[in-house]
């Protein structure tokens, strides 16, 4: 009876979308999904890697010295551990990163991008630049793209 009692209360209290909020909705997921197939299907057919990969590669030249922990790399990344281990170690086996063991914690690794890394990177990036620009930019006008990003920070803000 008791789990009915939830039950009945979930659905009375449900605060379901109307309908401009369900087009908006499926419009976002479907405007989404469509992109980031557009910059990974640019990123594997011209540098031969994943977006998630060309994302590792950012973080890691962003860095200083170009290293981090894997955990930070784990968390800027928005990936789990073990999965970011596995793209490290498919990065290893490329020559575009390596671990090394962290100076000041026996525990902890750190990434580390190489120097042939860091030129796969920069040649990968104006195509995957203009994939970008053509994805997304060209299609909006200077105040739609202003929206955007203040929508994009709100939204970040609200879910971190």
């Amino acid at each position: 009876m008791k789990a009915q009692q939830n039950y009945t209360r979930t659905v009375t209290e449900t605060r379901w979308l109307n309908a401009d909020e369900q087009r908006t909705w499926r419009a976002y997921l479907n405007s989404h999904r469509l992109l980031l197939d557009a910059i990974d299907a640019q990123l594997r057919r011209d540098s031969g890697m994943p977006h998630a990969y060309y994302e590792i590669l950012v973080c890691l030249s962003d860095a200083e010295n170009r290293t981090l922990r894997m955990a930070e790399l784990a968390e800027a990344t928005r990936v789990s551990a073990s999965r970011l281990s596995h793209a490290i170690a498919r990065l290893e086996e490329r020559g575009w990163v390596c671990r090394q063991e962290c100076p000041t914690d026996r525990r902890g690794q750190l990434a580390v991008l190489t120097d042939e890394g860091f030129a796969t990177l920069a040649a990968a990036a104006p195509g995957h630049v203009e994939a970008v620009r053509t994805a997304l930019f060209d299609s909006l006008d200077a105040d739609q793209i202003r929206d955007l990003g203040e929508i994009s920070e709100i939204l970040a803000r609200h879910l971190a």
